[in-house]
């Protein structure tokens, strides 16, 4: 059984390394673009594709517990609505116990390995990359620095922005920028479409 573990892993780490060496020569076309610009673009291709996966790896499992826990959610809900408090609390309780609290757990962890499918592995993977590829000496051989930039401060000494340090802050603002670009979007439909419908009723009128 070791033997048969220590295989599988020695295939997985030539694959990884064949990705990364893939990768990088693929990456080399842009290196005359700095490292500001190349860095930021592993942080918004990190973003796209757990995005991406987000769309494409999800269980007939996790929907099946989706569905329970959704169940027994709206009926504890009812129960808490019940007019005598007491026995809604009581049959409340009694869901929790019964089923809910199950249905929750196994929904939360199903959700917490593709979670760890669809996020963790593919930012842990480009961070491994990044850290490989492009650490302090690397740097200094590709763009004639062992930093991405460097901000005054107001010591002696500047203060240097590695670029993993750089591919999270990245990493981060994408995210943000992300978020609020569909929230904009949304609010940008849904003003279209009541603009519609008062278009429609002044018609009609």
């Amino acid at each position: 059984m070791d033997a048969v573990l220590d295989t599988i892993w020695e295939y997985l780490v030539i694959g990884f390394v064949l990705l990364g060496d893939t990768m990088f020569s693929t990456l080399q076309h842009l290196h005359s673009l700095g490292p500001v610009f190349l860095i930021s673009l592993l942080g918004l291709c990190t973003v796209g594709l757990t995005k991406l996966l987000n769309r494409f790896i999800i269980t007939k499992r996790y929907l099946e517990l989706e569905k329970t826990y959704t169940h027994w959610l709206k009926l504890r809900q009812e129960a808490m609505r019940c007019e005598d408090t007491e026995k809604g609390s009581r049959m409340a309780r009694n869901i929790d116990k019964a089923e809910l609290n199950k249905a929750y757990y196994d929904y939360f962890f199903e959700g917490l390995l593709l979670g760890i499918a669809r996020k963790v592995l593919p930012i842990f993977f480009i961070f491994a990359f990044i850290n490989e590829y492009y650490r302090p000496e690397k740097m200094l051989n590709l763009f004639g620095r062992e930093y991405v930039i460097q901000i005054s401060s107001t010591g002696s000494e500047p203060i240097l922005i590695g670029s993993v340090f750089w591919y999270f802050i990245s990493l981060l603002t994408c995210y943000l920028l992300w978020s609020l670009t569909a929230t904009l979007l949304k609010k940008y439909k849904n003003g279209k479409t009541t603009q519609m419908v008062g278009m429609v009723k002044e018609i009609n009128a």
